[in-house]
């Protein structure tokens, strides 16, 4: 069953090209939903699949890109709502 992952990944995300990995990763993954850069400096991602792309997803995101460096991941789990259809790049929020 699909589920739904809301996270807000802190660090140094911005400037390192961490959304375009992490939008790589999640359509590898077969995750749809959206990565976007916040004001705050922060990236928050909404990413539907099922559990174990999401956990896979989840794992690399303390990773990301080779030049960011994640010093926390708030994260939110819910149920799916089947809205998305692709993992895209979104506007910042």
């Amino acid at each position: 069953m699909p589920s739904r992952l809301h996270l807000n990944i802190q660090g140094r995300v911005q400037g390192v090209c961490y959304r375009m990995y992490t939008q790589d990763q999640a359509r590898a993954l077969g995750v749809r939903g959206w990565v976007r850069n916040r004001r705050d400096g922060s990236v928050e991602l909404m990413a539907e699949g099922d559990d174990a792309a999401l956990q896979g997803l989840l794992q690399w995101c303390w990773k990301g890109s080779p030049s960011a460096h994640v010093t926390r991941i708030e994260d939110r789990w819910q149920d799916a709502t089947g809205e998305f259809t692709d993992f895209v790049v979104a506007p910042t929020h």
